[in-house]
Parts: C-alpha cells; structure tokens; sequence
C-alpha cells in the first residue's frame, strides 16, 4: 500500500476509531488474487469485543463507500484485533501487557522472559522467574535496551480472576 494511501485510509478511519474508544494500531491493503484485503486493527486498554468490531465494520465500510480511498476493485475488509503474537512497540501496547509474561530480545543480543510489573515512559519494572526452584526477582528495564518484545502465551497460568489460563479476559469475548 503506497505512504499517500495509507495516510489517507488512516485520515480517515481515526475518527471512526476513536469514537469508540480504540487505538487504530494498523492499516494493510494486500493483493489477494484479483481483489485486495483492507486489514484494520484495533485495539483498547479493556480489549475488543466481537461485536464492537462488527460495529465499527460496518461504520467503515459505509465511510469507505462514500469515497474513492479504495478505488474502484474489489475487496475485502476486515476489521480484527490485535494477535497474541504482535510485537509490543509502544508504552501502550506494555502498558496493556502489565502481568503478561513477555519474551524481550536485547540490544545487546541477549534474550530475557519475565512479567511486566509496570510500565512507564522510561521502560519497564519487571518480575523475572527464578531459576531451579529460587526465587523470583525483580529487575529495571529500559526502552532502549529493548531490540523487540512479544507477550508468551501461557497455557498453564493460574486464572488470577482476570486472566484466564489461555491469557484471555475472562469476561469478554474477544475479536
């Protein structure tokens, strides 16, 4: 998708996102055979429910057919919420992982698994297994020493009552 189409669909999605309280995290045109896929992410501190997806996907499409931003082929939209797997890049995105296992890869090539305690606009504070049957520690991490990070799914969690042992809200059902 060319930089001027893409600031366009994001010029105007963003309002429609934030009506609803959600972060526009990425907009992808992609060739599938003779028609494209408009892949729409969003995401919220409380997450996406299914509906408030199909809510805002018909919001988009109607917004979409009253302008040319797709021009005139065929395609497909979808609007969905972040995968377990997308890469956490912003102070928001660690923000939403707080009590989440992540996996980090290092600047200086190491890689590091622990729970994010806490986030703020400086790095993270962070609860980092103990090893052999000794204790956990904590431990200061900062932004810049973080190449790329991910949240581990973890299947054998115990329900904290917020989190489910599959990692998803317990209350909701997710997009």
């Amino acid at each position: 998708m060319s930089t001027t189409q893409s600031e366009r669909l994001r010029g105007l999605l963003e309002p429609l996102v934030a009506a609803r309280d959600l972060d526009l995290e990425e907009i992808e045109v992609t060739p599938v055979g003779r028609m494209r896929v408009l892949r729409i992410v969003v995401d919220s501190d409380t997450g996406v429910l299914l509906d408030t997806c199909a809510e805002l996907s018909r919001a988009v499409s109607e917004k979409l057919d009253e302008t040319d931003a797709m021009g005139q082929a065929a395609y497909r939209l979808e609007v969905t919420s972040p995968g377990a797997d997308r890469p956490l890049t912003e102070l928001r995105h660690y923000r939403r992982a707080t009590g989440r296992l992540i996996k980090a890869r290092l600047t200086d090539g190491s890689e590091l698994t622990a729970r994010i305690l806490s986030a703020d606009e400086d790095g993270l504070d962070l609860e980092v297994p103990g090893v052999k049957g000794r204790k956990p520690t904590t431990r200061r991490l900062a932004f810049g020493e973080i190449d790329r990070a991910r949240v581990e799914i973890e299947f054998n969690r115990k329900a904290d009552g917020r989190v489910t042992a599959a990692g998803a809200d317990e209350n909701q059902e997710e997009a």
